[in-house]
């Protein structure tokens, strides 16, 4: 009684999840032949007639349990396999990069492409740090004998300032030019920035537009910055000068952060006076190039691509553009301190944008 119960009970469970778990078709192995094979038995409704086929239907069941099992490892392996490559292909990128191999290309999850850019004849372009559309040629026509004569308190305070921070620099340096340029660029390269900054965020403060000033003092900057690179293929800075420089650079910064809070057409005028001492310092660094005190060395690979100066350019084809180009910083900043001067705000005139 209870067998039957219990055999009644059982077939209808079958009945339920046989088709989940099992073939459909029942698999027998006929007596005496060893072979199994295909009927059309009810495993789905009931237990197979013979136990022949009940060892089959256990095969069936295994068979299946193993295979999905299968399946599932089998997935798992080639995920690992994948992560396993992709990090290896990292670590290959990595190591060659940090080898200066020329795999230099980043494997990245973010999908961003690398930009590649070519010389006007075809030719790869080498640098990072500017792109062929930021080059330029000098313009070398501008006046290099421009003053502004200081006749206001803040004029006299800014033009003994820049007076004062000289002498320091003439007694270290003294006549070594190729090491005085790379000390002035690493200060000239901050009033840019730091102007460039404060204008952004009185910009965001106030919500209104700045006139184009805050790309023309961030261009200052990034022109500053390029002829500190350029020099320094020039003259390589020993330790005790670049622990100069991070001490002046770090002095320099915050006056110059603070003396833009109290009064923009002060600091304006500082740099305009600190230009022209530039273009005096550049001047006598070409004298003494002139005078042979100086080798003449060909002109580094960046400022030719960067200036596009002729392939044979020199030092002083260098010296040349850069002295112009502190020229006119020296010009944008005494008119930014003038319109400050006269009572109203640079947004509302103009920036010059790419005067070089």
């Amino acid at each position: 009684m209870m067998t039957r119960g219990a055999t009644r009970m059982t077939r209808v469970v079958m009945g339920h999840m046989g088709p989940r778990y099992f073939s459909t078709t029942v698999l027998r192995n006929d007596p005496g032949t060893g072979v199994v094979g295909g009927a059309a038995a009810g495993l789905l409704h009931g237990f197979p007639s013979n136990p022949s086929e009940k060892v089959a239907v256990t095969w069936v069941r295994h068979f299946s349990a193993m295979g999905s099992r299968s399946a599932s490892t089998a997935a798992l392996n080639e995920k690992q396999q994948e992560k396993e490559s992709s990090d290896k292909k990292v670590e290959n990128t990595a190591t060659a990069a940090a080898n200066g191999g020329a795999g230099k290309s980043v494997v990245s999850y973010w999908g961003v492409p690398p930009s590649k850019a070519t010389k006007p004849d075809g030719t790869e372009w080498k640098w990072n740090c500017f792109r062929p559309w930021e080059t330029y040629e000098a313009d070398m026509s501008i006046d290099l004998t421009k003053h502004h004569a200081p006749v206001t308190f803040l004029d006299k305070f800014a033009y003994w300032t820049v007076k004062v921070l000289r002498f320091p620099t003439d007694v270290f340096f003294q006549r070594r030019y190729g090491c005085r340029a790379m000390m002035l660029e690493t200060v000239a390269a901050v009033p840019g920035m730091v102007g460039g900054m404060l204008l952004h965020c009185k910009s965001l403060r106030r919500f209104e537009q700045s006139g184009g000033w805050i790309k023309a003092l961030l261009e200052e900057a990034e022109n500053e910055r390029m002829h500190l690179m350029t020099f320094m293929e020039v003259a390589k800075p020993n330790v005790y000068e670049r622990a100069l420089v991070f001490a002046v650079q770090g002095v320099f910064f915050n006056a110059y952060f603070a003396a833009y809070l109290i009064s923009p057409k002060l600091a304006h005028r500082i740099v305009g006076y600190l230009e022209e001492e530039a273009v005096h310092s550049y001047t006598e660094f070409l004298k003494e190039l002139d005078n042979g005190n100086i080798e003449n060395v060909p002109a580094p690979a960046i400022a030719i691509d960067y200036w596009r100066l002729p392939k044979d350019a020199t030092l002083r084809d260098v010296v040349l553009v850069v002295r112009a180009d502190e020229a006119h910083h020296r010009d944008v900043n005494h008119y930014a301190s003038d319109i400050h001067y006269q009572g109203q705000q640079l947004k509302d005139s103009p920036a010059p944008l790419g005067y070089h």
